[in-house]
């Protein structure tokens, strides 16, 4: 069930589904780092991540966790792409982007976060240490020096602007992957393609992050296949 909660009603809309019988929820953009707030517990992942994206309902309260670094790392794997490769430039420094920057460094590969906003980088790379910060009006400027490149912003997103990137000075063997799944090719994942690089899209990651979630809600560990992609997809 799709539910599109206003932010200043998020808290009470998650504990009336604790009290309505809900099994648990996944949390999307703007509301993760709300999430966090309103859990009584918080796994590891979602501590580190500082934003939880998936709810599970018990008797003892609601338990919050993230699989936003373990969906996007499986998916990387899925499209040949080793998460251990290189360095990583992660766009973007909301939930998603942390989650994400902490999963690549748990595989072993340094992070640069570069965001819109500044102040806001500095304060994830310093949470995720030793992190670097690229400020945004240089983020293509040394995309030689990359093997993966993500985005986690919103833009590219059906009804958001589209991001600017210029992808002229990427090294060939970069990585281009894309959180945003509508549209399934966004303008950063199609130029990628039409320069020979590799593009891992966001719906892969949907699917991927949301086993976890599943398997915790029904006690049923699901697959992610080719048919599961066409089903969503279409």
């Amino acid at each position: 069930m799709p539910l599109p909660v206003a932010p200043e009603h998020f808290a009470n809309v998650v504990r009336a589904l604790a009290q309505a019988g809900f099994a648990g929820a996944n949390v999307t953009i703007p509301h993760k780092e709300a999430a966090f707030a309103v859990c009584d517990k918080v796994d590891e992942t979602a501590r580190r991540a500082g934003a939880v994206n998936t709810l599970v309902f018990t008797r003892q309260g609601i338990e919050g966790r993230n699989t936003d670094g373990y969906g996007f790392v499986a998916n990387l794997r899925a499209h040949g792409v080793n998460p251990a490769a290189g360095p990583a430039l992660v766009l973007g420094a909301g939930g998603a982007a942390r989650a994400i920057a902490a999963a690549l460094q748990a595989e072993g590969a340094p992070v640069t976060i570069c965001n819109r906003t500044q102040d806001r980088a500095e304060a994830l790379a310093a949470a995720l240490p030793p992190a670097r910060v690229l400020p945004w009006d240089q983020r293509a400027d040394p995309l030689a020096d990359y093997s993966l490149l993500v985005n986690t912003t919103s833009l590219g997103m059906v009804h958001n602007p589209p991001l600017d990137m210029n992808l002229e000075r990427a090294a060939p063997g970069l990585a281009v992957a894309d959180i945003v799944y509508a549209p399934l090719e966004t303008a950063l994942l199609a130029e990628a393609t039409a320069r020979g690089l590799k593009a891992v899209e966001g719906l892969g990651m949907l699917l991927h992050q949301a086993v976890p979630g599943f398997a915790a809600w029904f006690g049923v560990t699901p697959q992610v296949d080719e048919e599961l992609y066409r089903i969503v997809a279409a």
